[in-house]
């Protein structure tokens, strides 16, 4: 399929920024008890953070506030991405694409986290839309976010090409109609 669009997650596949979401959260949830082994919270990319506390406490049992667990890591994000760096394979597509295709980003972090990624490696004005977890009620691996995306690009989701890094997300842009391309496979030399 030749695009008519292209979307594109953003922590993991655009900006660099896992290992240090991973850390906020570490730092974050060990102060109210609770535990996200790495490989699950690769697994969980792309969940909101709310949805992700709320998961945590209800296994283990515990009632914590999760607009406060939230806010900590969101604070302590900051800090550890002071400095992200792009992911070279997925920037070059982008790159490539830039003013041929329209491009947005669909991503499950906050709004300003987002833009601060983007504008910190300078490609934030690459996208005529940006597409956060306010912004949708029902987060990846509902396709809404990516359907949203496509909305605003004013492109229908089925001549879309979205590029993730995980398997929510994957599933996410393919449950919208758009083909999906595992950006894993890209940084490993495949498609």
């Amino acid at each position: 399929m030749t695009p008519a669009a292209l979307i594109f997650d953003c922590d993991g596949t655009l900006v660099d920024t896992m290992p240090g979401h991973f850390r906020a959260w570490t730092e974050a949830l060990v102060r109210y008890g609770l535990v996200l082994p790495e490989a699950r919270f690769y697994a969980l990319g792309g969940v909101p953070t709310r949805d992700i506390i709320a998961l945590l406490s209800r296994e283990a049992g515990l009632h914590v506030d999760i607009k406060e667990v939230a806010a900590l890591k969101e604070a302590l994000t900051e800090h550890h991405l002071a400095s992200p760096s792009p992911i070279p394979e997925v920037v070059a597509i982008a790159a490539a694409a830039r003013g041929r295709l329209p491009m947005a980003v669909a991503t499950g972090s906050l709004r300003a986290l987002a833009d601060r990624a983007l504008r910190a490696i300078e490609i934030r004005d690459w996208f005529s839309a940006l597409v956060a977890a306010e912004d949708v009620t029902r987060p990846k691996p509902s396709p809404d976010t990516y359907l949203l995306a496509a909305e605003l690009l004013k492109v229908d989701p089925r001549r879309c090409r979205a590029f993730e890094d995980t398997d929510l997300g994957l599933e996410s842009a393919r449950a919208a109609g758009m083909e999906a391309i595992d950006i894993r496979l890209l940084r490993r030399g495949g498609r």
